[in-house]
């Protein structure tokens, strides 16, 4: 029996004024690719429902390079860039036209919107993106929102539209997140293992710990539970509930009802600018601190200066967000550095007097400014995740 904070906490889905939901490619394809009409026509049914019962609704739709396979004679997804951007570009098409026959059976529009990193980084591009859902949702019509996949490179093979969902959650104030996959819930163990059990609320990331969430998605996806996991994480740190179950149990799921894993929101919401440091960047390097600069950090707000640095790994360049990590590996905070990575080598150890004296007044000047770190709280998206993130760097 759901208790009554639980309770609550799926009654805040079942009446969210906007919801933003997000769909995996293997919940709306055929296991070799090419959308499955019944499959999409039932999910579009749920929502149409909702958005007509007066609620804002935004579809998160992966499913383009998926629906592009079989017209290509794809036997399988490609794991070529190239071939995945040609993919996307002959499925996308076909993938907006099934949702406007779709939504518009129930007399309802569809409006498609493309957005890569860089829309939900940049605060010029942030604005756009924001105001255009907005205006849409205004005008009475579903968003469809995908990565632009015909000219994205880290997005295609990064998330799955997951960490897409949970920020798209925070760029217009949305009061409900779903993750839909064709997973019914978190587990305790994989779910094809005897005795797993369903894990019906998270409130703390604490619990994870003990969680075996590891394995990749489905055939025609490259999502797995680590980016649903993250993905939660990044939409609680914003104060959005999360639900996270199958796409065969989305109007359950929708109407409140005890199915799949609840997320509870945590803390207060963080800016704009801070969430996009810590979720929508891509770290380029690493940068090693001492104790008394992790300290400065975390603890006192302070900016990040070269004498606390022990090492540095990466190719990056002034602008470009860099991982800061303790002495056990730990990434603690990420922000965008002042220098090129191979200038700072250089200047470890140095203080910023002693390099203005010995190299000039432009290297007066802070690794980091604090007005451009974002410190991970502790456990905001959970050690395994945060190595998943950065594995590539």
């Amino acid at each position: 029996m759901t208790d009554e904070p639980t309770a609550r906490l799926r009654s805040a889905v079942a009446t969210a004024g906007t919801v933003v939901v997000k769909v995996g490619s293997s919940s709306l394809t055929g296991p070799h690719g090419g959308l499955d009409p019944q499959r999409l026509g039932a999910l579009v049914d749920t929502l149409a429902q909702r958005r007509l019962a007066g609620s804002g609704v935004v579809l998160v739709s992966s499913g383009a390079i998926a629906a592009g396979m079989v017209p290509l004679r794809l036997q399988r997804r490609p794991r070529d860039l190239a071939t995945q951007q040609a993919a996307a570009s002959v499925g996308q098409g076909a993938l907006l036209a099934a949702y406007n026959l779709a939504f518009g059976q129930h007399g309802l529009t569809t409006g498609q919107v493309l957005l890569t990193a860089d829309d939900v980084t940049r605060r010029g591009h942030y604005l756009n993106a924001r105001r255009t859902i907005e205006r849409l949702l205004a005008l009475g019509v579903v968003p469809v929102i995908n990565e632009n996949d015909t000219v994205a490179t880290h997005e295609i093979r990064f998330g799955d539209n997951d960490r897409l969902a949970a920020l798209v959650a925070h760029l217009i104030d949305a009061t409900a997140l779903v993750l839909l996959s064709d997973v019914d819930a978190l587990y305790d163990a994989p779910p094809t293992h005897p005795g797993a059990a369903r894990i019906g609320v998270v409130r703390d990331p604490s619990v994870l710990d003990t969680v075996d969430i590891g394995g990749v998605g489905s055939s025609v996806g490259t999502g797995g539970m680590i980016t649903k996991i993250e993905a939660a994480q990044i939409a609680t740190a914003a104060g959005v509930p999360t639900l996270l179950t199958s796409a065969a149990l989305a109007r359950p799921a929708l109407a409140g009802e005890d199915v799949g894993t609840i997320f509870a929101p945590r803390g207060h919401r963080p800016s704009a600018r801070q969430l996009w440091l810590r979720y929508a960047t891509s770290p380029q390097g690493r940068l090693m601190l001492d104790p008394g600069a992790v300290e400065a950090v975390t603890k006192r707000g302070k900016s990040l200066l070269p004498a606390g640095i022990r090492w540095v790994s990466g190719h990056f360049s002034a602008g470009d967000a860099v991982d800061l990590i303790d002495e056990s590996g730990h990434v603690i905070a990420r922000g965008l550095v002042n220098y090129d990575a191979k200038e700072l080598p250089d200047l470890l150890g140095h203080t910023t007097h002693e390099l203005a004296r010995t190299l000039g007044p432009a290297y007066e000047r802070e690794v980091i400014h604090r007005d451009h770190l974002a410190v991970f709280p502790r456990r905001a998206v959970g050690d395994r995740a945060v190595k998943a993130m950065n594995e590539d760097v």
